[in-house]
């Protein structure tokens, strides 16, 4: 039996100068993000397109979330076949196409995770979970570009 899952989150134009959007320069594209009882994300677009560099945009979100989730079914993996994660970090990037109409799209994002683990012999199995992690990834299995891995584990 499947289930649905519903999720709801509120995003707020934070960026209206005095005259909203009079002119493509009359505005600033900050934002808030904000989900009930959580901490708000203030995000704006990329400094490419006119955005605050000191803000979140859409596109680090996305790929943040397709590392995160990687990581989150990774961790479960590694627990259930008894290897200890001690550290995991990732160094997620990600490549976003602008077309000649100035629309764009993700054509593909690289996950760099480097786990360490508490003994050596937990080595190539931590390693081989990064395929199945994949495949249960809620948003690597929502996109239509590829997710690369390229792992790094290590015993200390």
């Amino acid at each position: 039996m499947s289930k649905e899952h519903h999720y709801k989150i509120t995003i707020q134009w934070t960026g209206n100068q005095g005259t909203g959007t009079s002119g493509y320069k009359d505005y600033e594209r900050s934002h808030s993000i904000s989900v009930d009882n959580k901490a708000a994300i203030e995000g704006s677009s990329d400094p490419a397109f006119r955005g605050d560099k000191t803000k979140h945009n859409p596109e680090e979100l996305f790929l943040s979330s397709l590392s995160s989730c990687h990581m989150l079914w990774y961790l479960h993996f590694c627990s259930e076949a008894g290897i200890i994660v001690t550290d995991y970090t990732d160094q997620a990037t990600g490549i976003m196409a602008e077309t000649a109409t100035g629309s764009g799209h993700f054509t593909e994002a690289t996950l760099h995770p480097r786990v360490i683990v508490t003994e050596e012999s937990m080595v190539q199995k931590a390693k081989e979970l990064h395929k199945k992690a994949s495949e249960f990834c809620f948003i690597a299995n929502s996109v239509n570009f590829p997710v690369k891995h390229i792992p790094t584990v290590e015993a200390k």
